[in-house]
């Protein structure tokens, strides 16, 4: 496993997050589980809000979602453009759209799957 796991509460995470020092950190999908269109409750919120707080820019991929910014937060439909300007990608799952940049990932996927 090449890819960062957390497994504690969302201000720890932020915090490891954070101390890595990004410009900018990047929030891959807001849903929860495949297939799912819950994405307002997500737990990934909390962390990107805290981060977003202590001024370090975030940007969402999220194609499930029409709106162009949650949370005052950008939201790129473009794949290619939000791993190359993203320094920390932070998701629920890990899929394999992330796997050429898997070394920028933290994730909460211990075990890869759903």
């Amino acid at each position: 496993m090449n890819y960062y796991v957390w497994e504690n509460e969302d201000f720890n995470v932020a915090d490891m997050i954070l101390a890595k020092k990004p410009k900018v950190v990047g929030v891959y999908r807001l849903i929860m589980k495949t297939g799912s269109d819950n994405f307002r409750t997500s737990s990934i919120i909390d962390v990107m809000n805290i981060i977003k707080d202590e001024g370090v820019k975030v940007v969402i991929f999220e194609p499930a979602l029409k709106e162009e910014e949650l949370h005052v937060i950008d939201v790129l439909r473009d794949i290619n453009k939000f791993k190359e300007i993203s320094d920390i990608i932070i998701t629920n799952r890990f899929f394999k759209e992330l796997e050429d940049v898997k070394d920028k990932v933290y994730t909460r996927d211990i075990f890869n799957r759903d």
